[in-house]
C-alpha cells in the first residue's frame, strides 16, 4: 500500500515498517548498553502503544517495568498548543530511573507536561526517548536522550500515530501527501 486515504487526506510511505524495526532494535540496544538499573519505561498513550510494545520486547536489562501516561494536545492535523493529562501516574515512582517512551517529538508541548508532571516525584533520573522527532519545530530546552529519525515538520500517521484517531493500525509510517496545484 504505496498510498492510504484517511478521511479526507491522502498519505504515502515515509518509513517502511523494516526501517521502522531497524530504528526499534537501535533503541533498545542503546538502551540496553545504558547501564540503567530496574528502570521504570512510561509510554504516552496513545501514540507510542506499538512502539512501546516493540521496544520492550528487545529489553534485556533486568527488573524494567512498564506504565502508561495519556496525555493529548492534537485536534485533527494540528497540536491546539495546549496539552491535557486523561491519565495520569498512579505508581510510586520516587527513587526510579524513569524512561519516557514518546512516539513523536514536534513542538515539545507533551514533553513539558511530562517533565512538569514528574519534577516534584523525587525520580532518581529521566531519560526521554523518542521514534521520531520534528527537530525544525522542537524549541524546548529539556534533552532529547535518544532520537530514533529526526523527520522534517510534516505531518506523519501510521505505527500508532493518528489522523484524528485513525491510522493508527497502519505498519508503515505515511506522511500526509503535497497537494497538487490545480490551474
Amino acid at each position: 500500500m504505496q498510498q492510504v486515504k484517511l478521511h479526507d487526506k491522502t498519505f504515502e510511505i515515509y518509513i517502511p515498517e523494516t526501517e521502522i524495526s531497524a530504528i526499534v532494535h537501535s533503541l533498545a540496544t542503546a538502551i540496553n548498553n545504558s547501564g540503567v538499573q530496574k528502570p521504570l519505561f512510561i509510554a504516552v498513550m496513545n501514540g507510542a502503544f506499538l512502539f512501546a510494545a516493540d521496544i520492550m520486547r528487545q529489553i534485556t536489562v533486568a527488573n524494567a517495568e512498564i506504565s502508561f501516561i495519556k496525555l493529548s494536545s492534537y485536534q485533527g492535523l494540528e497540536s491546539s498548543g495546549e496539552v491535557n493529562e486523561l491519565i495520569g501516574i498512579s505508581e510510586d515512582i520516587s527513587g526510579r530511573n524513569i524512561i519516557v517512551l514518546e512516539d513523536i517529538i514536534d513542538t515539545g508541548n507533551t514533553l513539558v507536561k511530562i517533565t512538569d508532571l514528574l519534577k516534584n516525584k523525587n525520580i532518581q533520573s529521566l531519560k526521554i526517548v523518542t521514534l521520531l522527532c520534528k527537530n525544525e519545530a522542537y524549541d524546548k530546552d529539556i534533552p532529547i536522550d535518544l532520537i530514533g529519525k529526526n523527520i522534517p515538520n510534516d505531518f506523519v500517521v501510521g505505527y500508532g500515530l493518528d489522523y484524528d484517531e485513525i491510522g493508527r493500525n497502519l505498519p508503515h509510517i505515511y506522511k500526509l501527501k503535497k497537494e497538487e496545484k490545480q490551474c
